[in-house]
């Protein structure tokens, strides 16, 4: 027997990528509300695939918390309620302060000129004013630079993991202050933190940057239950 006749076929998951990241956007975006019910029959039609990797990216948005299955109900689309909010952003804050403890000694100029033109290409999609989504994805590569830059793996996964859930809020922040991303200069000061000398600064920073726009988000869902 050759080595060639040993290899087993190689499994085609991009029809399961590629339902996982439609069903995602789908969510994120608002065009599937919070609490809807979803049911293959008719999620498989829409998107005109089999039911076996429309299961398979299910199952994954299960595990990534944007889909609940209740047994004997069905799968739903989370709903979020203010403590939802206050852990994933107690977590968020945890997360990104180890993170910057982690890269401050990387921040090589290479990198600080990558995390100044991940503002600009957020600067420019906000100055746009026609694309929210895009902003939203702006905004987590900003902030997900300190985790690159960190080479901490787990802390990457960590993040890998949050940042759906984080998509998830920043539409509901978004709708919450009427607007279509963040405000024009509301990095600026993160900016000058990340790329200065004063690494508890940063830190400090981050504790108000987190909170900012909270309240209103959390009010803005109390009203929506």
């Amino acid at each position: 027997m050759t080595a060639l006749a040993s290899l087993r076929p190689i499994a085609d998951s991009t029809l399961r990528g590629q339902t996982v990241d439609r069903l995602r956007d789908l969510i994120v975006s608002g065009q599937v509300g919070a609490g809807v019910r979803l049911t293959e029959t008719h999620l498989a039609k829409a998107l005109g695939i089999s039911r076996g990797p429309l299961r398979e990216a299910i199952r994954e948005l299960v595990d990534i918390g944007l889909l609940v299955s209740q047994p004997y109900k069905g799968i739903f689309v989370r709903s979020v309620t203010r403590r939802d909010i206050e852990e994933v952003y107690s977590l968020r804050t945890a997360l990104e302060q180890f993170a910057f403890k982690q890269c401050w000694a990387k921040r090589t100029p290479e990198a600080l000129a990558n995390l100044r033109a991940r503002h600009r290409a957020l600067t420019k999609v906000i100055d746009s004013q026609s694309d929210p989504f895009g902003a939203i994805e702006r905004e987590l590569e900003l902030h997900g630079w300190c985790y690159e830059v960190s080479g901490h793996t787990l802390l990457q996964k960590s993040w890998t993991r949050l940042r759906p859930n984080l998509q998830f809020y920043f539409v509901m922040h978004q709708q919450a202050h009427g607007r279509l991303g963040p405000r024009r200069e509301a990095h600026d000061v993160y900016i000058d933190r990340a790329c200065g000398d004063d690494l508890e600064a940063m830190l400090a920073h981050l504790e108000d940057h987190m909170q900012q726009g909270l309240k209103t988000t959390i009010t803005f869902i109390e009203a929506m239950e």
